[in-house]
């Protein structure tokens, strides 16, 4: 395979995922790009870390109801997954449907809810907004479960629109209300009203483990509603019926798609993309596994105007550099402290800041968020002790007679990180700094002495490069 087929695989599992390790860029570079699009829009076995090994580890893993242990085991997931798109589009669809652990006190429901993503994030946005409507956090985080026959709340009828699927100017505040009223009757059914079915199904029939979604018709409001010109006795998946129709959905949808698994910055040439990754949205009736399908075989993402344009949110970043070190795929303690490392960087998983999510791009970077994120990057991939850090090593002393001078092992490192496409101002300068070092001999190198930390040091100042903080 050839250098460009090698970073065009690496720009995609960037993208589609979280990066890849060496042996994972060959196996899917045998495969070749378009059936590896294939094997990433169609997940299996995730092969991730067990649940029964992580709690034979980690007692706090098992109720899960705080959000330090409910965020390290999605961590847990995100590191070990053989499914990495499947994990990204959850991440993708958290950021845009925010429920937060500051009103629901209660992460276990937040960790369901980010299954529900997983399952049918790359289907039918019919289906998934469905879900949404019926999912015990969200019905507590927007207050559905106070939406009654009587005296409707508008808070989910009015961010349905607004936020999950048409954008601010496409409705009015009539159909906010007409949006409301079809969604009365859609409640959390709590441990008194459940006791009862909850106790068959669950070791923890009583309090906010057993939510469940309950609708009851008797608080419905059955009465004519009219809603986006649309005439009718409209019940909540009327509703979604009508939403997914609308051409602002598909724009609103495949846009904010677009800036997540395309660019930050939708371009004039961008907007071609977008267009057709609407056209794919109502061709395929809704279904976002075509929407992403029509994106990543685009002439665009393939180009490398696409490449390293968009900033990694904190979670790509850290779960990168932690699948790139081989840290984490066992049962380690200390897995709380990535996952807080990504609060630090300014993305608290299951804590967005409020239900319009979190402000992506460049507003990502600020002095202080850009020192928490090459610090961590960089002492991942500066350590000869981490598996993957190891396995680096053991690649370069394979090669000819072990000795490297600063220029190749620049590359090497490049390549073996899937950044071989870097600017030439940025390769320049690694190769200056590993100049300074001298030439690399791991001939009869003993673990972590100093061929080792040279290395290191220049995988450390590699992780800390404007390429590394972009996908």
């Amino acid at each position: 395979m050839s250098n460009q087929d090698s970073a065009l695989m690496a720009h995609l599992l960037r993208r589609a995922g979280f990066g890849a390790t060496q042996d994972e860029l060959g196996g899917y570079l045998a495969k070749g790009y378009e059936q590896t699009v294939e094997e990433l829009l169609h997940p299996g076995d995730a092969g991730n870390l067990s649940d029964d090994l992580i709690r034979r580890y980690h007692v706090d893993h098992g109720e899960m109801r705080q959000v330090d242990a409910a965020s390290a085991y999605w961590m847990y997931r995100m590191v070990t997954t053989r499914c990495p798109l499947e994990e990204k589009i959850a991440l993708f669809w958290h950021s845009l449907l925010a429920t937060g652990y500051s009103k629901l006190n209660q992460a276990r429901a937040q960790l369901n809810q980010i299954d529900m993503f997983r399952k049918h994030g790359l289907g039918s946005l019919r289906d998934l907004l469905l879900e949404l409507s019926r999912d015990p956090a969200m019905l507590l985080w927007l207050d559905n479960n106070e939406n009654h026959k009587e005296a409707i709340n508008e808070n989910f009828g009015r961010e349905l629109l607004e936020l999950f699927s048409m954008g601010i100017g496409n409705y009015t505040e009539q159909d906010v209300k007409e949006c409301s009223r079809a969604f009365t009757g859609w409640t959390l059914a709590n441990a008194e009203y459940m006791a009862v079915r909850a106790s068959k199904d669950s070791i923890w029939p009583y309090g906010r483990i057993s939510w469940h979604f309950e609708y009851r018709p008797g608080d419905h409001d059955d009465g004519e509603k009219v809603f986006l010109g649309e005439s009718g006795r409209f019940n909540g998946d009327d509703i979604i019926d009508i939403i997914v129709r609308q051409d602002a959905t598909a724009q609103f949808i495949c846009t904010r798609l677009f800036q997540f698994f395309g660019a930050d910055d939708v371009t004039e040439e961008a907007q071609q993309v977008v267009e057709a990754m609407i056209r794919s949205y109502h061709d395929s009736t809704y279904e976002i596994r075509s929407v992403l399908r029509t994106l990543f075989t685009s002439d665009y993402f393939k180009s490398d105007r696409a490449r390293f344009a968009r900033v990694k949110c904190p979670a790509e970043l850290v779960v990168g550099a932690a699948r790139l070190a081989g840290s984490y795929r066992t049962p380690t303690f200390g897995i709380e402290k990535i996952a807080a490392h990504t609060l630090y960087m300014g993305q608290g998983l299951l804590q967005p800041p409020s239900v319009e999510g979190w402000h992506e791009g460049t507003e990502w970077i600020d002095s202080g968020s850009m020192m928490e994120r090459i610090n961590f990057a960089a002492r991942e991939l500066g350590d000869p002790q981490k598996p993957g850090v190891r396995a680096i090593i053991d690649r370069l002393a394979s090669e000819g007679d072990g000795v490297l001078p600063p220029e190749q092992l620049v590359d090497r490192c490049l390549e073996y990180l899937g950044l071989t496409d870097v600017s030439q101002d940025t390769r320049e300068t690694l190769v200056e700094f590993a100049a300074t070092q001298g030439v690399l001999d791991l001939n009869g190198h003993q673990p972590g002495d100093k061929a080792e930390q040279q290395v290191g040091n220049v995988l450390r100042l590699t992780a800390s490069t404007k390429e590394f903080q972009l996908a």
